[in-house]
């Protein structure tokens, strides 16, 4: 019998659904005042992460055509591959699995066949992404989390075309202990953000961003 690679990531991922804002800013713009946010009652200090993510898709674009997004990320506290799922209402389920090897790019096999209902077909990488991001715990009064801001500086290049964009952009992810109905607080973001000198997100997704979407 053949012994267990140590360092494949598990075949069972973590489970999770993202239900976020993205926003625009320019390279100057101050950011915005989150305290006035309903039920963030602190925010915290300055959480610096360097994030370094390579996309992958078929050279059909099978994941993307279908709503899904398959990417390989270090740094930050979810390193790891990350399957995104099609947009539901508000949100969109994310899979992830450990980085396993760090030195190790190709896709693993617990990854493979969880796409396995939307494609078969030879991944291929199609975008690397290189983000200074700085992250802002925005916390209730007994500590729960509500939401998390992350101030993003972005260099992502098309590995098609070897393109290059930069950017500046903002997202506000709810938290464990963030309303169940957010549309309230969504709306107070959205004013802060105005205030501040911000705007809608030019792109949906890093990613279309990336290959000029």
């Amino acid at each position: 019998m053949t012994a267990a690679d140590p360092s494949a990531p598990s075949s069972e991922p973590s489970r999770s659904v993202e239900i976020e804002l993205k926003f625009d800013a320019d390279d100057t713009t101050p950011l915005p005042e989150w305290t006035g946010l309903p039920g963030v009652a602190s925010v915290g200090a300055a959480e610096l992460r360097k994030l370094d993510a390579r996309y992958f898709d078929t050279a059909e674009f099978a994941l993307a055509s279908a709503g899904y997004a398959l990417r390989r990320r270090s740094g930050g506290p979810d390193a790891g591959w990350h399957i995104k799922g099609p947009r539901i209402g508000g949100g969109r389920t994310e899979l992830h699995w450990p980085l396993g090897d760090q030195a190790d790019e190709d896709v693993p096999d617990a990854v493979r066949s969880a796409l396995a209902p939307v494609t078969d077909a030879e991944l291929h990488p199609i975008a690397r992404i290189l983000n200074t991001r700085t992250a802002y715990a925005l916390s209730a009064a007994d500590g729960g989390l509500v939401a998390e801001f992350v101030d993003d500086r972005v260099t992502a290049t098309d590995v098609r075309t070897g393109v290059s964009r930069t950017w500046r952009e903002w997202e506000i992810e709810l938290g464990p202990a963030a309303e169940a109905d957010p549309r309230g607080f969504f709306a107070a973001v959205k004013a802060a953000v105005l205030a501040a000198g911000g705007r809608a997100a030019a792109s949906a997704s890093k990613l279309a961003r990336a290959l000029g979407y």
